[in-house]
């Protein structure tokens, strides 16, 4: 029930499409892909020994 199939995943994008318009598309991509890079970076300092989180800082 919580799968998003093809149907739906292009009924967002056309949507994304009309509301933001093609010239923004490219732009709001890019700040999802930095947030999620960033979110990802910064979930495996979390889940590793906070001494190695350190060591990898000054680096």
């Amino acid at each position: 029930m919580g799968r998003i199939g093809a149907g739906e995943l292009i009924l967002v994008l056309v949507l994304a499409l009309v509301i933001f318009g093609p010239s923004k598309l490219p732009e709001i991509g890019k700040a999802v892909g930095k947030g999620l890079r960033e979110f990802k970076n910064a979930t495996k300092g979390i889940d590793s020994d906070p001494e190695e989180a350190n060591e990898g800082d000054k680096k």
